[in-house]
């Protein structure tokens, strides 16, 4: 390509709307333009680089014989009532309505279609196993777009689906997609993790993994110990038990009853171990919330956060949410602040490190009033004693008792076992060999295309410059004339271009007549790993070599063409 054909419009101010360095750079850069919150058009040098990433998918997918077909972005909404995901969906989900009032929503994922069209197709366990992918533009009205393409509405993504007819061919399909994916992330050039996740509005029967890609603007925090490879997504993450102190211990500690102590206008933990002298950790903390139509108690110690997911997928609930300060009021006779555990009339799932305490300070379910003293085991029940916090840094690892440790993450990828999720509700089915009408086995399997781009440019801007790496760059060799008026160097430059072409390292020639200056400050946009810069030396058939490491040194044209292609070979 020539850079004076190429519509490369650049920017030399950072955007003001643009948080994330990828997302000032890609703006900068001319990869892509806004169209609305959340909504991006991809411009010839975004597209190129999507498209590389596309192939490397492909390839690898259609390596172990996975299928590619395309399904409709606008999905009957019928099918998710069917699977029974219309509800828990959330305003994520985008509905419309045609002109004949029929329902569709613009799909966010394609498990229910898929299943619609796999229980059409296959009848026999003669045809399975079969694994079905798509790359295609995916919508969900998040609430509040941001980081460009790390959080947008619209957004291109890789999706695929495995059928098999039992669970041990569940796991085969799992493997070999966690696998496929360990090699696309490499491929491009990423650094990432693998960790434990939760299922979400996804669903599923059994394992599930996220592809992490370490960034300090990722969203996500990635969990992992300082000793083994356990590593998980906060929302997942474990923590080792606590060890519970002996019974006769316990009892000499906690002889009396809880004791009430007045404690006006203090509500919050820090209010509290201020006002009674006393560490966060001593502190039995009480949060009420609604799970689907019921109330609960969630008990965790005053330096922990409560783990919503745990709790959701504890009560198998559809939602929870925080109590509304009325409803605080009405089951505790007290205002939020004052909840506590002892009397209270309502299921209570108790964290298992507040179990393991001899005792602590909760509230009294009166206003302006703890109570101290209190023993889980006698003064509440621990019948329902499990993990619902947070892991926090410094924990002990539920697998080696390392120390566990926080990173930040930006999610690539998402695997998920879902069993008989979506066939079973879907009435999605096959005779096994014996005859007898059977469940599909089904795993899903997602990679956010758009998502890696902007997460291998985030890993990627260093020194001023946003270099691709070499199996996904808009362009692999970026050819440089300083002066495109003097006839030898761009004699050379045309020379070394068709070279490159014709080995298939896809070069850019910058033919504009442009200072020196504005041509290399593009070139660091542009993001080419390779720099053939044409100079003075032209004459003697001379460039200046620039690689992936910023380093100059000259170089007779012909071993640049030379060093190009192996660098390219090596990157394949």
């Amino acid at each position: 390509m020539r850079q004076s054909q190429l519509l490369m419009n650049t920017k030399r101010d950072v955007p003001s709307e643009a948080e994330a360095l990828s997302h000032q750079w890609m703006l900068r850069g001319g990869y892509m333009r806004q169209n609305a919150a959340g909504i991006y058009s991809y411009l010839p040098l975004g597209r190129r680089v999507l498209r590389n990433i596309e192939e490397i998918v492909r390839q690898e997918m259609d390596a172990f014989g996975a299928q590619e077909l395309l399904m409709p972005a606008m999905q009957p909404a019928e099918l998710w009532r069917e699977s029974g995901r219309y509800g828990v969906y959330g305003p994520e989900l985008i509905r419309l309505h045609d002109r004949h009032e029929r329902e569709f929503v613009l799909g966010p994922t394609h498990e229910e279609v898929i299943t619609s069209i796999v229980r059409q197709e296959i009848a026999s366990y003669r045809s399975l196993p079969v694994n079905l992918y798509q790359i295609q533009t995916k919508y969900r009205d998040e609430r509040r777009p941001r980081f460009g393409l790390l959080r947008g509405r619209e957004f291109l993504m890789k999706d695929a689906y495995s059928f098999d007819k039992d669970w041990e061919g569940l796991d085969r399909s799992y493997r070999i997609m966690y696998e496929t994916y360990e090699r696309i992330f490499q491929r491009c050039g990423l650094t990432f993790r693998a960790v434990e996740a939760d299922t979400g509005a996804m669903g599923g029967q059994g394992e599930t993994h996220e592809f992490m890609a370490l960034a300090d603007i990722g969203e996500d925090t990635i969990v992992s110990c300082s000793d083994c490879s356990y590593a998980a997504n906060l929302e997942r993450a474990e923590t080792a038990y606590p060890e519970i102190a002996p019974d006769a211990e316990i009892e000499d500690r906690n002889a009396l009853k809880p004791v009430l102590v007045r404690t006006p206008n203090v509500r919050t933990i820090g209010e509290l171990t201020a006002f009674m002298e006393i560490n966060p950790d001593q502190v039995i903390k009480t949060l009420i919330y609604r799970a689907d139509d019921e109330l609960v108690g969630v008990l965790v110690r005053g330096d922990r956060e409560v783990n919503e997911l745990k709790v959701k997928g504890y009560l198998k609930a559809e939602s929870v949410e925080l109590a509304a300060e009325e409803e605080v009021a009405e089951a505790t006779g007290a205002p939020i602040g004052y909840a506590g555990p002892v009397g209270l009339s309502m299921k209570l799932l108790v964290d298992r490190e507040v179990a393991a305490l001899s005792g602590g300070v909760t509230g009294a379910n009166q206003s302006d009033a703890h109570l101290t003293g209190v023993r889980p085991g006698r003064d509440f029940s621990l019948t329902h004693t499990g993990d619902f916090r947070n892991a926090a840094e410094g924990d002990a690892c539920p697998r080696c008792r390392g120390r566990l440790q926080f990173h930040r993450g930006i999610e690539l990828g998402h695997v998920f076992m879902l069993g008989t999720k979506y066939s079973e509700s879907m009435n999605a089915g096959f005779l096994d060999a014996d005859g007898r009408q059977k469940p599909l086995i089904m795993g899903c399997y997602g990679i956010g295309v758009s998502r890696v781009m902007a997460a291998v440019a985030e890993q990627s801007i260093s020194g001023g410059r946003l270099v691709w790496p070499m199996a996904i760059a808009p362009f692999k060799v970026h050819i440089i004339p300083i002066a495109v008026k003097d006839e030898a160097q761009m004699r050379l430059a045309e020379q070394l271009y068709h070279e490159l072409a014709s080995a298939g390292l896809e070069p850019l020639l910058d033919d504009r007549d442009e200072r020196a200056g504005v041509k290399f400050k593009d070139a660091d946009l542009a993001g080419a790993p390779l720099r053939l810069i044409i100079g003075r030396g032209a004459a003697s058939g001379e460039v200046e070599w620039m690689g992936e490491d910023g380093i100059k040194l000259p170089l007779k044209a012909d071993e640049a063409v030379r060093r190009a292609r192996e660098a390219a070979a090596s990157s394949r």
